[in-house]
């Protein structure tokens, strides 16, 4: 039973094209007509998109995957989230393979989706506004379909998790000062009075799961992707006490966790005498460990507990891939599993019959969708078939992972697809995509409307995973750091030096492209290696880290303090100030699209506006600016993606195959 914690088509853009039937009845051919945004969506630099190539990109916008929410505490039915208008929503499926229901209708994204335990009458979700992440827990009843708030409406929450006997939800709020949590407890009974048990004394608090026995709450504070501490809160009397690390002991990141089944132990991830995540059984008493999982190395990113307590179903991350482990929890004795579809997996889950597991598959050829395993009579059920619009997703192109040497000696990777060769011979151009994070991981997926670029531009993609990216041990994860910062846009270099090394690329025709923090790195690539580059793509990214850390959310701000640095410090606010793209708009001379939500919580929209306006105060290259209204960080309803994707498109065609 999974809780809500916050750490993440159908209706076409509003365009016309073709001839108008007067027209056509005159037998006189008209001009296409002008493809007009959404109402949401400023434009600001963009030139007017070519009205022929709407009709091959829509082909690609046409898709949808879905993902796992939760069990019926009874029936073999499940809760997914999916799309079928222009947000994603909450669905049931009472059979694999069988119907969508829709059960939410809001016109933003419905996050999560918890069935009641015992019962199965309700579930709790998460909505926001805008994209603004001020989410707020509701409570759906079935029978009705009634919503319920139960939260304040304009603080930021999370949790919304059940107790396992039902009448209770937790959750946590940042309402009383907008920085650190408090938690809840709400009786479904009396939803209108919660009663706080616990006020976290800083920021990066969150919650992990509920005891079976209703007792105890695990905590985790987050102060950095490779440090967290663990906490197990009293639910009776509100004492709180630090599991994880010991007093005395070296930091370290401790999640996945989960309680025990006799809430007498607490099962979590560890990397404090690793390179990576392993799992431990703790117990809660003597403090004693257990190692779990000691062979495996690769990072833990998932757990669950069987319902009597005696299995662990758990997913590593292997090279990038999620793959689904089944182990004893007596003697950790592995399990045969069914054999699976090819793909990642994520999002595990046990039904209350101890017998069926679910979870999501995402491959190169399909988007994701969610399959169960009966690991009594070991089969296999697929829930969802998630449709790919009307192309051949058999022939979309399957990754490869390539690895190089960076400037120091140091190994780093790329994800790369390549469209046919037959189909598009020579040298191909490429769009170098960088994931943001900076904790990120590309990892081999479905590749979307990326797919357009690949099956009807012959552009390749590569997705590098340089240093201080996750998945590759926690000393990897440290190599950015601070005033290292610049050494992963050195990696770059090297993965340009990789391209031009490759000849099935042509390293004359580059294009950069990130969100985020790696909207971040495509400016301080345009910075740095603008005379290598064609164009650059920046989506909701950091234009001057200074701005940045003053103007995000103050629940963030301490927290990309430890990652970025402390801009409050001199000399490292001189060393900000120096790096940060904004302030070298002199050496960008190549053209740059830039994408942002204006109610984007996390890189405000003040650091893409400062840039648009610093590049043409200094007369540098020419600069396209799309703003969404109604978005936060990053495009999430389909109208929206559907117009940045055509700008896109266009910006590609003008300016990288050119």
């Amino acid at each position: 039973m999974r809780c809500f914690v916050l750490l993440p088509m159908l209706p076409i853009v509003a365009i016309t094209f073709g001839w108008s039937l007067m027209c056509a009845l005159a037998e006189e051919p008209v001009a296409q007509a002008s493809i007009k945004p959404p109402e949401s969506i400023v434009i600001d630099g963009v030139t007017e998109i070519d009205p022929t190539m709407v009709d091959s990109v829509a082909r690609y916008q046409q898709g949808r995957s879905a993902t796992f929410a939760s069990w019926h505490p009874v029936e073999l039915h499940m809760l997914i989230n999916t799309r079928f208008a222009s947000t994603s929503q909450i669905h049931v499926v009472t059979a694999a393979g069988g119907a969508r229901r829709q059960l939410t209708f809001g016109n933003e994204p419905s996050l999560g989706g918890n069935f009641r335990p015992v019962a199965g009458d309700y579930f709790t979700y998460a909505a926001d506004t805008g994209g603004n992440e001020n989410y707020q827990i509701y409570l759906y009843e079935i029978a009705s379909g009634n919503t319920i708030r139960i939260t304040d409406g304009k603080s930021r929450n999370g949790g919304g998790k059940w107790s396992h006997d039902g009448t209770q939800i937790v959750y946590y709020s940042n309402g009383r000062n907008g920085t650190t949590n408090d938690f809840f407890i709400v009786d479904l009974d009396d939803l209108g009075t919660p009663k706080k048990v616990f006020e976290a004394p800083g920021v990066g608090w969150s919650l992990d799961d509920w005891s079976r026995d209703g007792g105890q709450l695990l905590l985790t504070e987050y102060v950095s992707i490779n440090e967290t501490q663990l906490h197990v809160l009293d639910v009776a009397s509100g004492a709180l006490t630090q599991l994880l690390p010991a007093e005395g002991e070296s930091r370290g990141a401790f999640w996945p966790a989960i309680f025990g089944a006799e809430s007498k132990t607490v099962i979590a991830g560890s990397n404090q005498t690793s390179e990576f995540r392993q799992l431990n059984e703790i117990d809660l008493q003597s403090g004693a460990r257990k190692p779990l999982t000691p062979n495996i190395p690769w990072d833990i990113d998932d757990v669950r507990l069987s319902p009597d307590g005696s299995k662990l179903a758990f997913v590593a991350n292997e090279n990038g891939a999620g793959v689904l482990h089944l182990i004893t929890t007596a003697d950790q004795q592995s399990l045969p599993i069914p054999k699976l579809p090819v793909g990642s997996i994520s999002g595990v889950e046990w039904h209350s019959n101890g017998k069926e597991i679910a979870f999501n598959i995402d491959g190169s050829s399909s988007p994701s969708d969610i399959y169960s395993a009966n690991i009594a009579i070991n089969t296999v059920s697929r829930w969802t078939h998630s449709e790919t619009g009307p192309v051949n997703a058999e022939r979309f192109s399957q990754p490869e992972i390539v690895t190089m040497k960076s400037f120091d000696g140091l190994n780093i990777s790329a994800i790369v697809y390549r469209p046919d060769a037959t189909r598009f011979p020579g040298a191909r151009p490429v769009i170098l995509n960088i994931h943001g994070g900076p904790e990120g991981q590309s990892r081999p997926s479905f590749m979307g409307t990326y797919n357009y670029y690949l099956e009807e531009l012959g552009i390749a993609i590569v997705l590098p995973n340089v240093r201080g990216s996750a998945g590759f041990g926690k000393s990897f994860l440290d190599l950015d750091n601070g005033f290292k910062r610049e050494d992963s846009v050195k990696d770059i270099g090297s993965v340009l030096d990789w391209i031009a090394a490759d000849p099935s690329l042509d390293a004359e025709r580059v294009a950069v492209r990130g969100g985020s923090y790696g909207g971040y790195m495509a400016l301080a690539c345009m910075v740095h290696y603008g005379d290598r580059l064609k164009c650059g793509v920046d989506i909701v990214g950091i234009s001057n880290f200074v701005t940045f850390l003053t103007n995000t959310e103050d629940y963030r701000r301490d927290l990309r303090r430890v990652e970025y640095g402390d801009e409050r410090d001199p000399v490292m606010n001189t060393f900000l100030q120096k790096i940060s793209p904004a302030n070298q708009v002199e050496k960008i001379r190549k053209p740059l699209l830039i994408v942002q939500g204006l109610n984007d919580p996390r890189v405000p929209e003040t650091e893409s506006s400062q840039m648009v306006k610093a590049i043409r105060d200094k007369g540098g290259s020419s600069v396209w600016y799309l703003l969404a209204k109604n978005e936060g960080h990053g495009f999430r309803k389909k109208e929206n993606r559907d117009y940045e994707l055509l700008v896109t498109v266009q910006f590609l065609k003008s300016f990288l195959l050119d």
